[in-house]
């Protein structure tokens, strides 16, 4: 299933001539444009087609998905590619077919990494009784409506129970149907389970069967992979819009990681568009004041971020803007 990404990238570049042209119809040429004397003007060069491989994670041939700018039309895509439908999806991962948290689709792709879509497995149902105040998960969610497992922190009352991994979908609490909510909406309901109570996760965990242990093949001219290497990443805004922008620098990914540090403390959840997008909005604030108006003022207000979360944010942004985590 996995090939070699040079030979990749020519049958990429046939393909992709091959559907531009037959996307035109017959009696549709390339044209130039006339001005007043006569003289023709060369048509402007078409926008170049953003294309992206993708596989199965548990195994398939290999894919070319192109034409959507949102997380949810991605998922659509990719269900059109594989003849399934696009729910049952989990998530994506980029650069790698196992369920790596640390490599997830989020609200960016780098213009040369490889997807990997984890599709729905076995369903499970397990019955917990929280001792503690907190179970010790970090939640995370795919941008289409499914919150999943991405931490299990060591010594938790979750981690005590052997069938509860992460990766899984948290479809269920007891008869609370959870497909839809956000990360934060899920901690929020798990967090206000009382202590003592035994309640019920209806869990799905991606496919695991079938070849999951493959993955792509490695160069073996040792050269470094081809793909995942990008500097530039198709990025997408909340209004809907993609755009490509460079990937983030050094002072940038150091005060996201940060601040996702933060969201899971407080909030038991990891989203690093959330911690993208916090950062961004501090950017043109001058104090703690300004910034808690600007998130007041912003849809990171339905978050309900404390004042006491919102000074340690800021102190995250301030300590990354003046090097104080090199």
């Amino acid at each position: 299933y996995s090939r070699n990404m040079s030979f990749l990238q020519k049958i990429k570049r046939e393909i992709l001539r091959e559907s531009d042209a037959n996307d035109l119809p017959q009696n549709c040429k390339p044209h130039s444009e006339s001005n007043m004397n006569g003289n023709d003007i060369p048509s402007a060069p078409p926008k170049p087609k953003l294309s992206f491989y993708c596989q199965m994670a548990h195994g398939s041939p290999t894919g070319i998905i192109s034409g959507f700018s949102n997380v949810k039309e991605l998922y659509k895509k990719i269900a059109e590619c594989y003849d399934m439908n696009d729910f049952e999806i989990l998530f994506c991962t980029l650069n790698t077919h196992k369920p790596d948290m640390n490599k997830l689709l989020g609200g960016q792709i780098g213009l040369e990494d490889f997807i990997f879509a984890h599709r729905k497995g076995q369903a499970k149902e397990v019955a917990i009784t929280k001792t503690d105040d907190a179970l010790g998960l970090t939640i995370t969610d795919n941008g289409a409506g499914y919150a999943f497992i991405k931490r299990i922190k060591e010594g938790s009352t979750i981690d005590s129970i052997e069938h509860i991994r992460v990766g899984d979908h948290i479809e269920k609490i007891d008869e609370t149907s959870l497909i839809g909510c956000r990360h934060y909406e899920v901690a929020r309901m798990l967090k206000e389970i009382p202590k003592g109570t035994t309640f019920t996760l209806r869990l799905v965990e991606p496919l695991r069967a079938g070849f999951s242990h493959i993955g792509p093949r490695s160069d073996h001219r040792g050269g470094k992979k081809s793909y995942g290497t990008g500097k530039e990443t198709l990025r997408f805004k909340p209004n809907g819009q993609a755009k490509i922008e460079q990937a983030p620098d050094d002072i940038v990914q150091t005060a996201i990681v940060k601040i996702n540090g933060l969201l899971e403390l407080f909030l038991g959840i990891n989203d690093t568009d959330l911690a993208t997008q916090i950062w961004e909005l501090a950017q043109s604030q001058k104090n703690t004041m300004d910034f808690a108006e600007a998130i007041d003022n912003s849809d990171l207000e339905a978050f309900g971020f404390t004042d006491d979360f919102i000074i340690e944010l800021w102190g995250a942004v301030t300590d990354a803007k003046s090097g104080r985590y090199n």
